[in-house]
């Protein structure tokens, strides 16, 4: 077997071992994350250098941290996951495509739908000039509240309310991104979308078959706005539902 396979497997035995020490707060553990993002399709480096920094370990139950950097979803609790990375990544890097963010140099100001523990929303305050996330869930809320105040970030609002309403009063949003998916798109969202703002969020495929990733764009035209959307590949995220637990 070449030197660099045996290298590849060596690594890949050492992350599946029980972690030691500073082990996982290790940059280089996190770039190797990325590196396999990148081999997975995620290519905005500016969204690979956001995962690079966050701490994904940080954000999940530490019987579950050595798995903290495998592309894989994992129970928070409360019947919710912290998405995958390279789910994450993706779509990150299509809201960063949106006019309004190639006009502003970043994501400006984003809505998410969906805090769960908190992780996303990390990586978006590197990529936002702010961030307003919404939880229904009170635990998944103040769970959130402690991991990120433990980073000391500070353009993250959390708001433990019904995100299927948005936040009319933190209106209009840049980027709106969601991590629960239903049958349609709240019309809250699309009235609190800026004029060139990007939605990207999964949604019920046509047939009620899975999930797919629905992309809207606010686009305005000779003074006249409209919405257009596209669809993209299969998604799996937990259901969006309605009101406060």
């Amino acid at each position: 077997m070449p030197q660099r396979h045996l290298r590849d497997a060596a690594a890949d035995a050492a992350r599946l071992t029980a972690p030691s020490g500073l082990g996982l707060d290790s940059s280089h553990v996190r770039r190797r994350m990325v590196q396999r993002l990148q081999q997975a399709g995620v290519h905005d480096e500016r969204v690979l250098q956001a995962l690079a920094e966050v701490p994904r370990h940080e954000f999940v139950d530490s019987a579950l941290a050595i798995q903290a950097y495998e592309d894989t979803s994992l129970p928070i609790g409360h019947g919710q996951t912290i998405s995958k990375p390279s789910v994450v990544g993706r779509m990150i890097a299509i809201l960063m495509g949106g006019a309004a963010a190639n006009r502003l140099g970043n994501l400006g100001k984003v809505l998410e739908i969906g805090t769960g523990c908190g992780y996303q929303a990390a990586v978006l305050d590197r990529l936002a000039r702010q961030v307003v996330s919404i939880e229904r869930l009170r635990p998944l809320h103040d769970k959130a509240h402690a991991n990120l105040q433990a980073l000391k970030l500070t353009k993250i609002r959390l708001v433990y309310g019904d995100g299927r309403l948005g936040h009319s009063g933190s209106a209009p949003f840049d980027s709106i991104i969601a991590a629960a998916g239903g049958d349609d798109l709240p019309p809250a969202w699309l009235a609190q979308l800026a004029p060139g703002g990007r939605l990207v969020a999964p949604m019920v495929a046509p047939g009620g078959k899975g999930q797919v990733l629905v992309v809207v764009d606010h686009v305005v035209e000779g003074g006249v706005g409209r919405y257009v959307r596209s669809e993209f590949e299969a998604v799996h995220f937990v259901p969006l539902k309605s009101g406060v637990l």
